[in-house]
């Protein structure tokens, strides 16, 4: 056959997947032969028509493009216009402090979104890799991504997988696939077709090798079905968003600058045209409005959020996250949802045995040594298996009993657990097959469920045998002990093994069998019969040490977690009840099978009720994602797997694995743990909290202090009285205490009790909880100070009445903000010093504005006089009074907790 003649499907027309289909059937579809494999010119035209194996490049923003972005947020552009009517006021102190905040934000933006940018270039380097193929009769080593539809590959243990495959030739091939499906344990793989009825889900297509997985075991030969985007990796790059979603945070403070700029223009506008009408001059009239205006909008909000981001960032460190998205600090204080992966995130993804069941005793690592037929079942678990030491090392470790000093393992992760399972009561393998070398052996096959090994004995011969109950029991007519053979209840070794599996636990079966001569393994029926039943060994997955209290702190905190996974049922559900995730043993799970039967609306309706997922696919993690955030939820994605990627860009917060996971999941992500500790989100959620409180303080402090400035403006003609206070006023006040004092409250320590409530809804305003009517109603108070002691001064014929304005202003604020530091507790309670850098720019605000009114040099400047003891003393204690009054709110709301029943 000419294969430059025939044209390779572009496509499979057939319904069937390739799982489902002969391998016949697609060797003739491909035009290949599997011993000889594709000529060089039919993978050159091939490779045209397909493209090379590679994952697609999505366009990336250049670095001027994404400059450009960070200036089309609309308070920046407010920012921008207030600075250019600064400038023309002759205000150039604050046209340059607000374009060093613009541009420090700027800058900041820019390297957030460049590191973001850069998670699609992680996914494709996954695929960077050699192969081994089949071409013109030849074995030939090739990059991975000149491989075509057709081509034949060899794989081997270790290799990572290049393209999708649907196998041909299988030797005991086993496949981690943990890094696409989250499925902890190696999948056994074989060549037969799967019936139509088959589960769709990529863990159970188990004569499929797939582009990014690992051989861990075995040997195989495979024909490419799928290359570059049409991969199962290929899938999971397309669902990979690269836009960024916004944060709650920025969300907020967006919809805050846009109402509060509207607000101030009217305002001014108002104040201006009152002016006017009170036969004020135009160009005084004017150049109050525009100073207010600048005053008015809290130009050191976005500076504020950013130290106060960044400030968090840099505590996370100190507890191993690293957070690659700063607003990612405030988001995790908003989360309602935690959505894990269970492999690697919550568990170990390292398999551990839990128990040896041996004669109705069981034994668990650690306990006192086990009796005669569990020590036998532990020897057999050493000696019928293919694991080995790093580097080949061999080490006799017959006396050690602590699992955690002995080196580490290579081999399938079941194997290397059976290993330290019984190097803990001295049984070390090494040493045990130099006592009893291994002379043959059954491998393991997917049909047989069993593996067989052969010993030289003291007497003759020894085969040990494990494998699936199910599989190795038919095989056994009595139960060994070192008296001789017992009946053996078979029906009761079952009944065991499926309690233990209900538990989530793996289960494997040991028998032993003593031979005269060497047997011969051609004949496996003949070598696996009237074996004598050892015992069960059931493993899992454990969970991480610290994960069950991280969950418990989290319901504390009123975060609901909930687990996704591409795990079996059984096991998922084993593990959220071991982490307390749910309690009832009946818990529902929802499986990736269900899911594929629910369209939107369903599982909308189920989503809220379901906290475990089992055998799901990417895109199905990120239907659950997506409805969790249609009901409200705001959703944080833990994950370490490539399969993980495509939610944790998708979610509000994605949270990687720094030390266990992959590059793609990390880049993907918000933040990595570096730890990979699932109780460093814990931390996180508080440190999120705490920058969220103290994001409304400083809004509650500057906005009550510019509304105190514009009421004294825009009340004063209505009382008829003069206007109070000049524009260098108006800017100073702006500039001491929307600098300083407010960047000071970024260091503000959380409050008692921030992870006793509940989390922030999603609907929340900034103003939420009395904010707005505090805002209001000190604003009203500290103008009607400052126009009740202009109102005095004027009356008594007081000459410094506008400094007097000036000075209560200007103190009225540092009562308040530092009375505002916790929206309960006093300030007694806090203490004066618990925050020093705030204590420190009060005592500096308040030595500068004494100095704008006793230095005779800066008197000319801001138009000020002199005051006298008397008239420092009015304005001192007309201040004070606003301290006061926020105690008195504090207590009231103290009073109004302890007496008002909390909500059902």
């Amino acid at each position: 056959m000419n294969q430059a003649d025939e044209q390779p499907l572009t496509k499979n027309p057939d319904p069937r997947g390739w799982h489902q289909r002969e391998v016949h059937e697609l060797v003739a579809e491909h035009a290949v032969d599997p011993e000889h494999g594709l000529h060089a010119a039919e993978v050159e035209r091939r490779l045209e028509l397909h493209g090379p194996n590679e994952l697609p490049s999505v366009a990336q923003r250049g670095p001027l493009a994404i400059l450009a972005a960070q200036f089309t947020d609309f308070m920046v552009l407010v920012l921008l216009a207030a600075a250019v009517v600064s400038g023309l006021i002759g205000d150039l102190i604050d046209t340059l402090a607000i374009l060093v905040i613009v541009v420090l934000n700027a800058m900041i933006g820019f390297m957030q979104s460049w590191r973001a940018d850069r998670a699609m270039a992680a996914l494709k380097q996954l695929a960077a890799a050699r192969a081994t193929v089949v071409r013109s009769q030849q074995t030939q080593e090739v990059a991975a991504s000149k491989l075509v539809p057709g081509d034949i590959v060899l794989l081997e243990a270790g290799n990572k997988v290049p393209a999708d495959l649907r196998l041909i030739h299988s030797a005991q091939l086993q496949v981690d696939e943990s890094a696409l499906t989250g499925e902890s344990v190696t999948v056994a793989k074989h060549t037969a077709a799967l019936p139509d009825s088959a589960d769709s889900a990529l863990g159970d297509r188990l004569n499929m090798a797939f582009k990014g997985t690992i051989a861990t075991h075995g040997r195989a030969r495979g024909l490419v079905v799928a290359t570059g985007a049409n991969t199962e990796l290929g899938k999971v790059a397309q669902l990979l968003d690269p836009e960024d979603r916004t944060t709650p945070l920025q969300r907020r403070l967006a919809a805050f600058g846009k109402r509060l700029a509207l607000v101030v223009i009217g305002i001014c506008v108002v104040i201006f045209v009152a002016g006017i009408w009170r036969g004020e001059q135009a160009l005084l009239m004017a150049l109050t409005a525009i100073s207010l205006a600048v005053a008015a909008i809290p130009e050191a909000l976005p500076a504020v959020v950013s130290v106060l981001l960044a400030l968090g960032a840099r505590r996370m460190v100190a507890v191993n996250a690293l957070v690659r998205r700063l607003p990612s600090v405030e988001t995790l204080g908003s989360v309602t949802t935690i959505c894990s992966d269970k492999t690697g995130t919550l568990t170990q993804n390292k398999m551990h045995a839990e128990l040896v069941w041996a004669q109705g005793q069981a034994w668990m690592p650690g306990d006192q040594p086990p009796g005669p037929v569990l020590l036998e079942t532990l020897r057999a678990a050493a000696l019928c298996n293919d694991a080995h030491r790093n580097g080949g090392a061999s080490q006799d470790t017959t006396n050690s009993t602590n699992a955690n000093s002995t080196p580490d393992w290579q081999g399938d992760p079941t194997e290397t657990a059976l290993v330290v399972a019984a190097q803990t009561v001295g049984i070390d393998k090494a040493a045990q097959e130099a006592r009893w070398p291994r002379l043959k052996e059954l491998p393991f096959d997917s049909g047989r469920k069993r593996m067989t090994t052969l010993h030289a004995g003291v007497q003759g011969f020894t085969g040990y045998t494990k494998g699936a109950p199910e599989s190795v029991l038919p095989c056994c007519d009595s139960q060994w002990t070192p008296g001789g053979a017992l009946p053996l209840d078979a029906q009761g070794v079952i009944d065991q093994a499926d309690r233990l599996a209900a538990q989530g636990l793996r289960v494997l079966a040991l028998a032993r069998r003593d031979h005269l001569e060497l047997p011969d393994t051609n004949a496996p029926e003949m070598v696996e019969q009237q074996l004598q039943f050892l015992g069960l060994i059931a493993l899992i997955d454990p969970p991480r040490a610290e994960a069950e209290a991280a969950v418990r702190d989290c319901i504390t905190a009123g975060i609901t977690p909930v687990m996704i996974t591409g795990d079996h049922p059984a096991t998922a559900r084993a593990i959220a009840q071991r982490l307390g995730i749910v309690t009832n043993t009946q818990a529902e799970v929802l499986t990736g099978r269900d899911l594929a039967t629910l369209d939107d609306a369903a599982l909308l309706l189920r989503v809220s009720q379901v906290q475990i997922y089992a055998r799901v696919d990417p895109a199905q993690k990120i239907r659950i994602v997506e409805a969790l955030q249609a009901q409200g939820e705001i959703v944080a994605m833990t994950g370490d797997g490539v399969n993980d990627a495509p939610a944790l860009k998708r979610a509000d917060i994605g949270v990687a694995m720094g030390r266990g996971g992959t590059d793609v999941a990390r880049e993907a992500a918000s933040m990595v743990l570096l730890d990979d500790n699932f109780a460093t989100i814990v931390a996180a959620v508080r440190e999120g909290r705490r920058i969220y409180d103290n994001i409304r303080k400083f809004v509650r402090y500057a906005m009550t202090g510019n509304s105190g400035e514009i009421w004294t403006l825009f009340l004063a003609p209505l009382v008829f009285l003069p206007i109070p206070l000049l524009p260098i006023h108006i800017l100073w006040v702006n500039l001491v205490t929307d600098g300083l004092p407010g960047l000071a409250l970024a260091t503000e320590p959380a409050e008692r009790g921030v992870m006793q409530r509940p989390p922030r809804a999603h609907t929340e305003s900034l103003f939420a909880n009395g904010m707005g009517l505090h805002i209001l109603g000190f604003g009203l108070m500290i103008a009607g100070l400052c126009l009740g002691v202009q109102a005095w001064a004027l009356s008594t014929g007081h000459a410094h009445w506008q400094t007097m304005v000036f000075t209560v202003l200007t103190l009225s604020q540092m009562a308040h903000v530092m009375a505002i530091r916790s929206e309960r507790e006093s300030l007694w309670q806090l203490g004066l010093g618990s925050n020093k850098p705030l204590l420190g720019a009060v005592l500096l605000t308040f030595v500068l504005q004494m100095a704008t009114i006793y230095v005779p040099a800066l008197n000319p400047i801001f138009k000020t006089q002199p005051l006298s003891l008397g008239e420092l003393g009015i304005c001192l204690g007309a201040a004070a009074t606003v301290g006061v009054a926020v105690e008195l709110e504090k207590a009231w709301r103290r009073n109004r907790a302890q007496t008002v029943p909390a909500a059902p």
